[in-house]
């Protein structure tokens, strides 16, 4: 079987993060407006791909002070880099339903190989006959190796913001000659 295109459903889907705030507690956040193109071989997950496109100023925390400052050149500088960008270069296969995929990430002009932790929850129809897929990806990244280096040193010692940035992706997706008779549907 070859690889069969798989749109996502941006109803059932999202990008979240969480980042580390005076050393205490965690900041969350998500981005609103991205798409991603799924390539997917049943029959050997390995020969799979896929490619995402995030819209840098769709990020939110819920806090509109904080959004504008990330949007701000001090982070992701999104006037000048409107766009973050994953495409995957080889998958490999862990465990049942668990994958490894490396892939180029790109945020703020900076390219950076990744690793994603992935986990399979495979294939479904939805009552509208529409196959679709699932899957869940896990990463950490250091922001300062895409040039996100802004910081304030605390006066009882750490900083304000973490270096650390977890990352984790919901996909649900709708194989491609599904997607267009399925778009009034994804309300559900």
């Amino acid at each position: 079987m070859a690889t069969e295109r798989f749109d996502i459903d941006l109803a059932h889907s999202g990008i979240h993060f969480s980042v580390r705030h005076m050393v205490i507690s965690k900041v969350r956040g998500q981005f609103t407006r991205w798409t991603a193109a799924i390539l997917l071989d049943e029959q050997d997950l390995t020969r799979s791909s896929v490619e995402v496109s995030i819209e840098a100023a769709s990020i939110q925390t819920g806090v509109a002070d904080r959004d504008a400052h990330l949007r701000s050149a001090d982070f992701l500088e999104a006037e000048r880099h409107p766009a973050l960008t994953f495409k995957s270069r080889r998958v490999e296969r862990r465990a049942e339903a668990r994958y490894a995929v490396t892939g180029d990430l790109t945020i703020r002009g900076t390219t950076r190989e990744v690793l994603l932790d992935v986990e399979y929850g495979g294939r479904a129809r939805d009552p509208w006959g529409n196959e679709r897929a699932g899957l869940t990806a896990r990463t950490s990244i250091d922001r300062k190796a895409f040039g996100l280096v802004w910081n304030t040193v605390l006066e009882a010692g750490g900083v304000l913001v973490g270096d650390h940035v977890d990352i984790e992706v919901d996909l649900e997706a709708i194989r491609a000659s599904a997607s267009a008779s399925a778009s009034a549907s994804t309300s559900a």
